[in-house]
């Protein structure tokens, strides 16, 4: 059933049990945990799903060595095992990956590696690989490009990657096939209290229409921007704080191997990755205290020249601007108590919180690696505050994303070039709707259609920025790859009786291609 007749099935006499508002991570997350419950369950997305914050993170699966240092030991603890779970229910796109630390100071192996080893600790059977204190050699061997110069050793230790955009793709489809109803580009632009339902207005933004859906609960999971909705429900108070990371994407001949680089503490304080991601490398990234919410942040002159300061340190040669392939920024909705909310955003936060105003239940912080729980923890709110009944957990922690049966041990690593694999048992079916004609960076013609079909994609840039990374990995060649890829969407919605996408689409996605590339 495609999106239009989907939609046709909204009707404000048939009130459901739930409405979700955002279709990110955690907005997701709810509307999986909530339908395997057996409710009935509508979300809504105002944009593209993971189309802000959930598909611009830094790719990892964590505990946090950070929290570590902090002293948030239950944080950690709780990340950890969420990081267990997500590898064991969606392999083909989260999965274990090597970090090496490397050691410049005689007392960095010793200090670092002793909080590792209790980071294995606290990850217990759910860890995935032991922390080993590494020689120079064998740190330039993981990791060809480090800076050699006055380096002692390092640490290895193993976290976990994967593509946030597509996880979250697969969230939304694996909750619609348990019976939700999922839309993208469906906008949130009244509620009102009806007795014990909330009655919304909801706008189509791909068809200017508009429906009405009542619910007897609604979760506000709009991340950085839950206070907007709070404040159109009558609650003005702040929840967020948000702040903004920057990430650079450089060629892997920067740090060839298979291993991710950890600076423990830049000069800031934070820490640098490089992380190698669908045969790129990831630098970043940054913790900046942003007071507007645009949906396509910039980075900031000081945030960039960071970056490129502190990985030309870490790496053996200098990175420039010119070597920028692609440069994007997400915000993250830090919680802001009062006495922080105008303070620097790296001392807030990084847990989620739960906050209830009438029908509506407010969830904001967090991570992705936490996302499960963090749905668990919102349905448990809804059941305590008498707004659903309660109801027996559906078991997200062992229900396999779709793709993720019959993949196998991880055959293609998530550092490899992205291809056919990232679609994990669903090659076939993909493979199934159209050719294998390459319209570049691995992307062909067939996987264009399915998207179209079955991943909810509408425009180019559902497509090249979230179905297919190329606008992440590589803004020119995104560009260059725009008209193919429109022509196929255009086709695919004539073939359903729909209106191609008119030609500002392509426009706007091209000029969005600039807005990702540094200025030189």
């Amino acid at each position: 059933m495609i999106r239009e007749e989907r939609l046709a099935t909204l009707s404000p006499e048939s009130p459901v049990d739930l409405l979700v508002v955002g279709g990110g991570a955690t907005g997701l997350g709810v509307a999986l945990d909530a339908v395997l419950r057996g409710f009935s369950v509508v979300l809504a997305e105002s944009h593209d799903f993971a189309g802000g914050t959930s598909s611009r993170s830094t790719k990892l699966l964590h505990g946090g060595v950070r929290y570590l240092a902090q002293g948030n030991l239950s944080l950690v603890r709780e990340a950890l095992a969420e990081r267990a779970t997500l590898l064991s229910i969606a392999p083909h796109l989260a999965q274990p990956l090597p970090f090496v630390m490397p050691s410049y100071g005689w007392w960095q192996t010793p200090f670092y590696g002793l909080g590792l080893k209790l980071y294995d600790l606290l990850a217990g059977k759910a860890g995935l690989g032991r922390t080993e204190f590494l020689s120079r050699a064998e740190v330039i061997q993981a990791l060809p490009g480090v800076q050699q110069r006055g380096l002692r050793g390092g640490v290895q230790y193993w976290d976990g990657q994967f593509d946030d955009a597509r996880l979250a793709l697969a969230l939304a489809r694996t909750a619609e096939a348990a019976g939700g109803r999922l839309f993208n580009y469906l906008e949130v632009t009244a509620l009102q209290a009806e007795g014990n339902l909330t009655r919304a207005t909801l706008k189509d933004r791909l068809g200017e229409g508009e429906r009405v859906v009542r619910a007897r609960c609604v979760v506000n999971a709009t991340g950085v921007w839950v206070d907007a909705l709070r404040n159109a429900a009558g609650t003005p108070s702040r929840m967020v704080s948000p702040s903004q990371g920057v990430h650079v994407v450089v060629d892997r001949d920067f740090l060839q191997g298979d291993h991710a680089l950890l600076v423990p503490r830049t000069r800031d304080g934070r820490v640098l990755f490089a992380v190698p991601w669908l045969g790129k490398l990831i630098l970043g990234t940054t913790d900046t205290p942003r007071v507007d919410l645009p949906r396509e942040p910039d980075a900031f002159a000081e945030e960039l020249e960071f970056i490129l300061s502190e990985a030309g340190q870490a790496l053996s040669r200098p990175v420039r601007r010119r070597d920028i392939r692609s440069l994007w920024v997400g915000l993250r909705p830090l919680v802001a108590p009062p006495a922080a909310a105008d303070g620097e955003t790296r001392t807030l936060s990084r847990e989620h919180t739960i906050v209830i105003d009438g029908r509506m239940v407010t969830v904001t912080g967090g991570k992705w690696t936490t996302y499960r729980a963090m749905a668990e923890d919102v349905m448990e709110r809804c059941f305590s505050a008498g707004l659903l009944p309660a109801r027996a957990a559906g078991h997200t922690d062992r229900h396999a994303l779709l793709g993720a049966s019959g993949t196998g041990a991880r055959a293609t690593p998530l550092h490899a070039a992205p291809g056919l694999h990232l679609f994990g048992s669903e090659s076939d079916e993909v493979s199934a709707c159209g050719t294998d004609a390459v319209l570049g960076m691995g992307l062909t013609d067939a996987m264009v259609r399915h998207a179209f079909r079955c991943e909810y994609a509408r425009t180019v840039e559902d497509l090249l920025a979230r179905r297919w990374r190329a606008l992440f990995l590589d803004a020119t060649e995104a560009a260059r790859m725009a008209p193919a890829v429109s022509a196929i969407l255009a086709e695919e919605a004539t073939r359903c009786g729909l209106s191609p996408r008119p030609s500002t689409d392509l426009d706007a996605f091209q000029a969005l291609c600039l807005r990702y590339l540094p200025v030189a």
